[in-house]
């Protein structure tokens, strides 16, 4: 969480500063607001401690990493199921029930 603040501030950084956030995208504006909210509240410095939580959350819905670890984990046991020999012909490639969530 480094990059909040710019190295160099310019009128340029303060201009173009706005351009890249998620506040368009939709995603992870109510995460990223959240966190700029606090942030503001405790300045950079203590905000990057007192946050923690609020960056952890924001940092999860840029990257969605727990996302692609749990869908890595489901795709490496149904190949593991279809070796062993679990799974066969029709039942190899067969999408989850609607309500099975």
């Amino acid at each position: 969480m480094d990059t909040i603040s710019p190295f160099f501030r310019s009128p340029f950084t303060d201009i173009t500063g706005g351009m890249i956030d998620f506040q368009i995208l939709g995603r992870c504006g109510k995460q990223e607001m959240d966190l700029m909210n606090c942030i503001e509240a405790y300045g950079l410095g203590r905000g990057i401690k007192k946050c923690k939580g609020y960056i952890d959350d924001y940092g999860e819905c840029r990257t969605l990493t727990k996302q692609l670890k749990r869908f890595l984990a489901i795709r490496k046991e149904r190949q593991r199921q279809i070796a062993c020999g679990k799974l066969t012909d029709d039942r190899k490639y067969v999408s989850p029930r609607v309500d099975s969530y």
